[in-house]
């Protein structure tokens, strides 16, 4: 990858998408490419934080792990997305492990280099506050869901936000979900065997159909009502 193309990558970035031409190329310089393969872990929980990632290609997934193995994903992220910005600011460790959902590549970029740029660049920094703000935002979404909505209320309203990913959540709107079941009971803190229930109840109830990976939405009113969802803030849940 040549210097140019990591500069247009890290413009592309919410984080560094206001940085001057001349951090850009601080940055491209210095940061160091690394390909991952599916399964292959970038990071782990608690490991000693060096820098942050942002990621180039493929699709990779933070996610939490109890001492009995069950996992809670955090999010996911794909070209453009970073990882690791808060140990960047408090000098923790990394607060989630990082997996490559699929073959993907990576940019590292030392948080020494990091810090240097958000203080030579304001509307930088401005935007990395920007970005934890979001990420706090979201924490206290799962958190919510989480802990006071049940499981059946969680795969509505993730139904309900990846319909509003591909356009208006309404009737015939159809999408892909690739991830398979274990996957989403990763995401919603729940299990496969509840997550395949849960589905099949909503084909029996007529509110989706499901052909493959592809999931169309046959009553959106019904499916936000079951997630309890204002269907007016469907666009922001994202």
């Amino acid at each position: 990858m040549t210097p140019q193309e990591r500069i247009e990558i890290l413009h592309g970035t919410e984080l560094f998408a206001n940085a001057s031409a001349e951090a850009l190329k601080l940055l491209a310089s210095h940061a160091v490419e690394r390909h991952l393969h599916r399964g292959e872990i970038l990071f782990v929980a608690g490991e000693t934080a060096r820098g942050l990632y942002v990621a180039i290609s493929g699709a990779l997934r933070a996610y939490r792990e109890n001492e009995d193995g069950r996992e809670q994903t955090i999010r996911v992220e794909r070209a453009g997305g970073t990882f690791a910005e808060v140990p960047v600011f408090d000098n923790g460790a990394y607060p989630s492990t990082v997996i490559a959902e699929e073959e993907s590549v990576v940019l590292f970029l030392a948080k020494e280099d990091v810090r240097y740029v958000l203080l030579q660049n304001p509307e930088a920094a401005l935007a990395a506050l920007g970005v934890l703000a979001s990420r706090l935002r979201k924490m206290a979404t799962l958190l919510e869901r989480v802990s006071l909505q049940d499981v059946t209320q969680r795969l509505a309203a993730m139904l309900v936000e990846e319909a509003a990913i591909s356009g208006d959540v309404k009737d015939g709107v159809s999408f892909s979900l690739p991830d398979p079941h274990q996957r989403i009971g990763s995401r919603l803190g729940s299990v496969r065997e509840v997550v395949t229930r849960i589905l099949r109840r909503f084909v029996n109830e007529h509110l989706i159909a499901i052909h493959g990976h592809r999931i169309t939405i046959l009553n959106a009113s019904a499916l936000q009502a079951k997630a309890k969802m204002d269907p007016s803030k469907t666009h922001t849940l994202t």
